[in-house]
């Protein structure tokens, strides 16, 4: 028998601004700026909030890999941001905030979530 487990409120809210989140991001993939910084970075920034499409729809099913997949997105994008000169702007340090704001409700919801897949 399958173990049904009931997502909390604050998850189900962290998922849907996540969600919106992802959808306002994806205008700064075909920005000039973004592609200003290479014939790369676009694709390799599509791929980062790709992940975090992904993150929180294993968040929104209770699982263990959607929390971790978001904070190995984080740091990943953190360095990325950090290594193409971005990281001073105002944007990142706002992405590092609401990324802390997500990851402590996330963490303590952790054990309850399911370790499969």
């Amino acid at each position: 028998m399958k173990t049904i487990i009931r997502r909390p409120v604050i998850l189900s809210i962290l998922c849907i601004v996540g969600y919106i989140w992802v959808v306002l991001t994806i205008p700064a993939l075909f920005s000039p700026d973004t592609k200003r910084l290479g014939e790369w970075y676009p694709a390799l920034f599509g791929a980062v909030v790709a992940f975090q499409f992904i993150a929180f729809i294993g968040i929104w099913h209770m699982k263990r890999w959607g929390v971790e997949l978001f904070l190995v997105n984080f740091f990943f994008k953190t360095i990325l941001h950090f290594l193409t000169g971005m990281a001073g702007d105002g944007g990142v340090m706002a992405g590092i905030v609401l990324t802390v704001f997500f990851t402590l409700p996330l963490l303590k919801f952790y054990p309850r979530m399911d370790r499969n897949l």
